[in-house]
């Protein structure tokens, strides 16, 4: 297990790319508050497939966090301000499990599923309980506002920045003759 410099221990814990797309579309959002935004321009800007991007909004819009527009001068905006936006609850509602191992969400009744030997005793469980409460004190604390710094911001201004400016044709090379 390796160790980052800046952010402490590395791998230890992974979010679904679902949650990792809803957290950057609520910080693109977030940046463009003054105007609706279309999922293709995110799905652009992030490089991502609109398909599955539609799907996040759809959840995201369903957990109030996007207000979604169809038709003519549609588009999505944030449901909230920034600063009403807690990155623990828009996690919490983009996992479907947060079990860190599979004895913290027993699935009595599943074929296949067995209960572990230990789990009447284990404090394993109880100590990665204990890990995961704090990861999510950690996200409870900070909201979309807390998130969003000049670097951020500047860096997805840049990026609408540049999707807007038209590319130019590329030219074919001069025929030679011989």
């Amino acid at each position: 297990m390796g160790i980052s410099a800046h952010h402490g221990v590395k791998g230890l814990m992974r979010l679904t790319l679902h949650t990792d797309y809803a957290l950057r579309t609520l910080l693109y959002l977030a940046v463009h508050t003054n105007r609706r935004v279309s999922i293709k321009e995110i799905a652009r800007v992030y490089g991502i497939s609109e398909n599955h991007l539609v799907k996040i909004i759809h959840h995201l819009g369903r957990g109030g966090f996007v207000d979604t527009l169809r038709g003519r001068g549609g588009g999505l905006m944030l449901g909230r301000a920034p600063q009403d936006i807690c990155i623990g609850d828009v996690v919490r509602h983009t996992e479907d499990d947060m079990a860190l191992v599979s004895c913290m969400s027993p699935s009595p009744g599943v074929p296949g599923s067995t209960e572990c030997l230990l789990s009447r005793a284990c404090h394993l469980r109880g100590a990665l309980g204990e890990a995961l409460d704090a990861f999510m004190a950690v996200l409870d604390s900070r909201t979309l506002a807390d998130m969003l710094h000049t670097p951020e911001r500047q860096i997805l201004q840049d990026a609408e920045a540049r999707l807007s400016t038209p590319t130019p044709p590329i030219k074919p090379p001069p025929k030679m003759v011989f």
